[in-house]
């Protein structure tokens, strides 16, 4: 029982490690890096815009929201921002000729996106939905706390109701490159990109797979390599069953020990010699 376990408990690392190995390479692109306020912080002064940090510069039709504690939304159009040393350097993986290689980034890009007003005070929300230049889609949020002094909305102040971009809710397959970011458009624009045929023809032959059958093989390897091992050590029985097994068999070939039999001759003789005594 204990062998079997160990070989289970080899199995289960091992498993572990591909999986680990596997989730790796999987980090998206243009990833957010960094954000002023920072996730789940508290804000104690009124903010004029929001600051999100990212690995690449926004996609022109990026959509980003702002929401108060009670779901109203705060925000208006945002903007590309001046580039800023990360406090802390980025590492996301790119595939090159089918592996994939990591690339440390220590630059982010990024994305003002101002803040009418504060009506009330507790846990905001900014949301952003982008594509990254490999096609690939870039979604997530920030959640901060704000304790600082509530403001009346501007006047003529009218919440926005757009929604994002379809092009960012299916995006291209990963690997295709996506338009390069220019100018900024507003949150309230439903402009999609436009991509010339020339443009796409010479990005073709760019374009790789996201799947990798090479990084694939050696943990499934792996994988069922310690599976055979752990199926055949639990079929194996172990030696103190084989040691119990010989003792009560004997060795091959020789009949246990036991009383030995008599025949039907000694049994009648024996009774023949009673009854001779009793006479």
């Amino acid at each position: 029982m204990a062998r079997w376990l160990g070989q289970l408990l080899v199995l289960a690392v091992v498993a572990g490690v591909a999986l680990t190995a596997l989730a790796t390479p999987a980090s998206a692109h243009g990833q957010l890096a960094m954000s002023t306020p920072a996730k789940d912080s508290t804000v104690k002064e009124p903010l004029e815009s929001l600051a999100l940090y990212f690995t690449e510069k926004p996609a022109p039709n990026a959509y980003f929201t702002v929401t108060t504690p009670s779901g109203a939304r705060v925000d208006e159009p945002w903007s590309h921002g001046g580039p800023k040393r990360l406090d802390e350097p980025v590492t996301e993986y790119n595939l090159v000729d089918g592996n994939w290689q990591p690339s440390l980034y220590h630059t982010g890009f990024p994305a003002m996106v101002p803040v009418a007003y504060w009506p009330e005070q507790g846990l905001y929300v900014a949301r952003y939905v982008s594509v990254a230049s490999d096609g690939e889609k870039v979604t997530g949020e920030v959640k901060f706390t704000y304790k600082g002094k509530m403001s009346e909305p501007p006047k003529g102040w009218k919440a926005p109701t757009n929604e994002p971009d379809p092009a960012l809710l299916n995006p291209a397959e990963p690997g295709v490159t996506a338009p390069s970011a220019g100018p900024a458009v507003p949150a309230t624009s439903q402009a999609t990109p436009q991509t010339t045929p020339q443009a796409a023809a010479s990005n073709a032959p760019q374009a790789t797979s996201g799947f990798d059958l090479s990084v694939w093989l050696l943990p499934i390897a792996l994988v069922v390599g310690v599976g055979f091992m752990v199926v055949r050590a639990a079929r194996r029985p172990s030696p103190r069953d084989a040691e119990v097994r010989r003792r009560s068999t004997g060795p091959p070939g020789r009949k246990p020990p036991g009383r030995p039999a008599t025949t039907p001759g000694k049994a009648r003789s024996g009774k023949a010699v009673k009854t001779a005594k009793r006479r």
